[in-house]
């Protein structure tokens, strides 16, 4: 198996787990925020898109992404989550939509990049070496990282809103 297949392998299967985390959440669940500025179920969704994109299409595949920025802006880091009474997000539809989208985007193109493109310097927006990261395949173990992560305090949600433990 090459490294391209392995890191596919390895993003699919953290996003089915976090398809699974999502999969009964219903109504005001999406929007559940477990304290002030935190993130709900919509938003860390949409901003597993954003961060996909970003991480696999426009870091790795040096495109302009796949994600409109009027979706990516109501995704953006950096300062406390707004709750729905604050913001209007996309519906979940259109979060759930554009995750699919994205992540057949991604499945499609991490499989075939080459071991010298996984190799290639990662480099910032301003051109500087990535503080986290050195390298393209850097950034795919880090999207998985990063989805894992978030599938978590999703999972915790889940818990707060009264769903059953998954495994």
């Amino acid at each position: 198996m090459k490294l391209g297949e392995i890191l596919a392998e390895q993003i699919d299967y953290t996003r089915a787990w976090t398809l699974k985390l999502i999969g009964d959440l219903r109504g005001d669940d999406w929007f559940f925020q477990p304290g002030p500025g935190l993130g709900h179920p919509l938003w860390l969704c949409g901003h597993l898109v954003c961060s996909q994109n970003f991480l696999v299409h426009v870091r790795c595949l040096v495109t302009a992404g796949v994600v409109d920025k009027s979706f990516s802006d109501h995704f953006s880091i950096g300062g406390p989550v707004k709750s729905t009474k604050e913001h209007s997000y996309p519906s979940v539809e259109a979060v759930l939509a554009m995750m699919a989208d994205v992540h057949k985007k991604t499945m499609a193109a991490v499989p075939q990049m080459s071991e010298a493109l996984l190799a290639e310097p990662c480099m910032s927006g301003d051109g500087s070496p990535h503080p986290y990261y050195k390298d393209k395949k850097g950034a795919l173990a880090h999207c998985n990282r990063h989805e894992g992560f978030h599938a978590g305090q999703i999972a915790t949600i889940r818990r707060l809103v009264g769903k059953s433990f998954l495994r």
